[in-house]
């Protein structure tokens, strides 16, 4: 098999056709964030792209020109006043740019600063809403608790008399922690469990069912005779029934947590970026790897696509808000930058600055690509 028939088995086209809606999504909201805040405040915008490159549909209405382009990899607004105007030639008969004095340009700080934030902000609140309709319809993870999901017939789970529904709630006289390391890396706590099996010796789970907390003991070899023992269970994590607002307060709480994670990811993808290290790594994942991770959930359940667009969503508001220029967060640092200096850079130190910005960004997407294909050779 050649790469790009490994490529291909990897993918599904109901997966790549709802990354497509999932990431064009986020994407089209979070640029319709940009706009209203832009229009909010009075600054025109002159276009609005669903999808990149050339046009295909374009549409007049309400001062604005809204496109709908052939790649359907994002999608752009032209805010008035953002890019820089022609202001003659020089001597050798080159266009000379200098900053506009219009639009988005005449806006104080703080005014930039919002429509620069409002599209982070979005996804952020995507997040959120998608995460508060999961948990409000399925119920919230218990960390500290396992719950048995099925039990294999025949298996040794089965003559101890675990079933289906149990829930674990200690482990070898200890209670389930919230969080535990597994293979280096912060966990749940229900998969200390996974942990537990592979160890020898007398084991102990503190099992509730119906109400009632049964102890259920034995003796366990992760391995016989070089073959690796299974005990027959499926596993996961216990689900508490949540209302609304205690939904709302684990999404949030959720999205907190998740800042320390996903800046460790893109500080671990930067590592790899300046080593060169194109070993897998799970944290983060290029469009391959994403169209993969999606293909996979739509052959799980509608619910799994919902988490897939959680991920997405945080991920693009997190990336967004770095202070890279050429990136959300870039630009945001540029104007409160200029507004504590008293006067922003000059127009070629800030073509320069954003310049360097976009060359990092667009190296660090190479590297993405790249590193996603080599996982299949």
């Amino acid at each position: 098999m050649n790469v790009l028939q490994g490529i291909a088995a990897a993918l599904t086209p109901l997966g790549l056709l709802w990354t497509v809606l999932i990431i064009g999504l986020a994407t089209f909201l979070h640029e319709l964030a940009h706009y209203a805040l832009a229009r909010w405040q009075g600054v025109a915008v002159k276009s609005f792209s669903v999808g990149m490159g050339p046009v295909l549909l374009r549409r007049d209405w309400r001062g604005t020109e809204w496109r709908l382009s052939l790649l359907p990899i994002g999608g752009y607004v032209e805010i008035d006043g953002m890019a820089p105007v022609e202001d003659g030639v020089n001597a050798q008969g080159q266009p000379v740019y200098r900053h506009p004095t219009h639009g988005f340009a005449r806006l104080g700080a703080w005014g930039k600063v919002a429509v620069l934030l409002a599209g982070p902000l979005m996804n952020l609140l995507l997040a959120i809403g998608l995460m508060t309709v999961t948990f409000t319809a399925q119920g919230i993870p218990a960390p500290d608790r396992a719950r048995i999901e099925s039990v294999q017939a025949g298996s040794r789970a089965a003559a101890l008399g675990l079933q289906a529904g149990d829930v674990v709630t200690a482990i070898d006289g200890q209670d389930i922690p919230d969080t535990v390391t597994v293979d280096g890396a912060a966990a749940p706590g229900w998969e200390s469990l996974r942990s537990s099996l592979g160890r020898a010796g007398s084991r102990t789970l503190s099992v509730e069912r119906g109400g009632q907390t049964r102890t259920i003991a034995f003796d366990w070899q992760p391995t016989v005779n070089g073959q690796r023992q299974l005990l027959g269970i499926r596993y996961g994590p216990d689900v508490q029934p949540a209302s609304v607002p205690v939904a709302v307060g684990t999404a949030l709480t959720t999205t907190v947590e998740a800042v320390p994670q996903v800046l460790r990811a893109f500080g671990n993808l930067f590592a790899r970026l300046f080593t060169l290290n194109l070993s897998s790594d799970e944290s983060v994942s290029g469009p391959i790897g994403t169209a993969q991770i999606v293909s996979q959930a739509a052959a799980t359940s509608p619910w799994a696509l919902v988490q897939v667009g959680v991920l997405l969503n945080l991920s693009l508001a997190f990336f967004n808000l770095l202070p890279i220029p050429g990136l959300d967060g870039g630009r945001i640092l540029l104007v409160l930058f200029g507004a504590l200096r008293g006067r922003p850079l000059t127009f070629s130190q800030e073509q320069a600055v954003n310049f360097a910005g976009f060359a990092f960004v667009m190296t660090l997407m190479l590297f993405v690509v790249v590193r996603d294909v080599s996982r299949f050779f």
